[in-house]
């Protein structure tokens, strides 16, 4: 069994979904607090699976993640839970330093109780995994090279900085109690079931509902696309054999410019769900004002876990987007639920 925190939201989500779809896989407890993101129809299909246990509730809580240790015994934790928009930090960013650092910090002293009281070999086997961001790193130049694992911190969101904490408390409770962790840096995920506020799923939609494309500034932003099906598999490979206490740089090779992405999804609806006007979509782009601290570029450097643990993306962006593209077309019921709001029905039937 493991314990799997925000397994509702994108990445967590494909993560179970990913983690179950293996013949004989370990049980899962799904810790979410299902905010706004969380979409437990992401998981429809482990409706009538023994293996998925969904539990409502929040990593803050700690009597709450102290029982579910005790009655339930994981053999590792991997910390998906976060808040990660970053529009949303700007404008609230309470929140985001509410889950991101004392969320975590709950978590972290949880499991170190949980881990002290374990027999040796039980010690040995667990591992707490926490998963986070690039975007600790700050922002690159266009010349500058690719962020590694020594790179300094230097958050410019406050989603950012809430990551770089919950990094820091990370490494403070390996280094100071021992706590076997290891923690993984993404680049920016895109794929099946991503929440239509982040660039590629709002642009998806946006287009096929006509509606503008909006585009940040000059659309020059740059980012490494890592498509989620191949994070997920990063993530069971760290977790296997990752050394304690390390840190691991999860990209996938492929920088992109804003603006460069929607014109590429575009094309790819231009030839699969043409406008009915003949036109293409890249007619509805509109370039709106950049956000405050907008960073103007991010790249990993994913060299480590390839040398150390012979991981490496199995999907190209052009490949990654077209299955992307393809999904949100093939999957109307799960987009029309989250537009509609209607996939916040289970937790008002649930709880209410």
């Amino acid at each position: 069994m493991i314990l799997v925190t925000g397994g509702a939201g994108f990445i967590g989500g494909n993560f179970i979904l990913d983690w179950l779809s293996e013949s004989g896989a370990e049980g899962i407890v799904n810790l979410d607090k299902l905010t706004y993101a969380g979409n437990l129809a992401t998981l429809d299909s482990l409706k009538n699976d023994s293996r998925h246990i969904f539990v409502h509730g929040d990593i803050g809580d700690q009597e709450l993640v102290t029982q579910l240790l005790r009655d339930h015994q994981p053999r590792a934790i991997i910390n998906f839970a976060a808040e990660s928009h970053v529009d949303r930090s700007i404008l609230g960013p309470a929140e985001f330093v509410q889950t991101n650092v004392l969320g975590t910090f709950n978590l972290l002293e949880c499991a170190k109780q949980y881990w002290s009281n374990l027999d040796s070999a039980a010690k040995e086997r667990f591992r707490f995994h926490h998963v986070s961001t690039d975007e600790v790193y700050g922002s690159l130049s266009a010349t500058d090279p690719a962020f590694t694992e020594e790179h300094p911190y230097e958050p410019n969101s406050p989603y950012s900085a809430s990551k770089a904490g919950s990094d820091h408390l990370v490494r403070a409770w390996f280094h100071t109690y021992g706590l076997p962790v290891v923690t993984t840096n993404c680049s920016n995920n895109y794929g099946p079931y991503h929440f239509p506020e982040k660039l590629i799923p709002l642009v998806i939609l946006n287009a096929l509902n006509n509606k503008p494309l909006p585009i940040y500034g000059d659309g020059q932003q740059v980012r490494d696309w890592l498509y989620v099906g191949d994070h997920c598999s990063a993530i069971r490979e760290v977790l296997a054999k990752g050394r304690l206490g390390e840190t691991y740089n999860i990209g996938g090779w492929n920088e992109k410019a804003n603006l460069d992405v929607v014109k590429t999804i575009c094309s790819i609806l231009d030839e699969l769900k043409p406008r009915d006007d003949g036109k293409s979509y890249v007619e509805q782009i509109t370039f709106v004002k950049d956000r405050p601290g907008h960073d103007r570029r991010y790249a990993i450097d994913a060299s480590k876990v390839e040398r150390e643990l012979g991981w490496r993306p199995a999907e190209t962006f052009d490949t990654g987007i077209r299955k992307t593209v393809q999904w949100y077309l093939s999957n109307s019921k799960w987009i029309d639920g989250v537009l509609s709001g209607s996939y916040r029905d289970w937790l008002q039937k649930q709880y209410t």
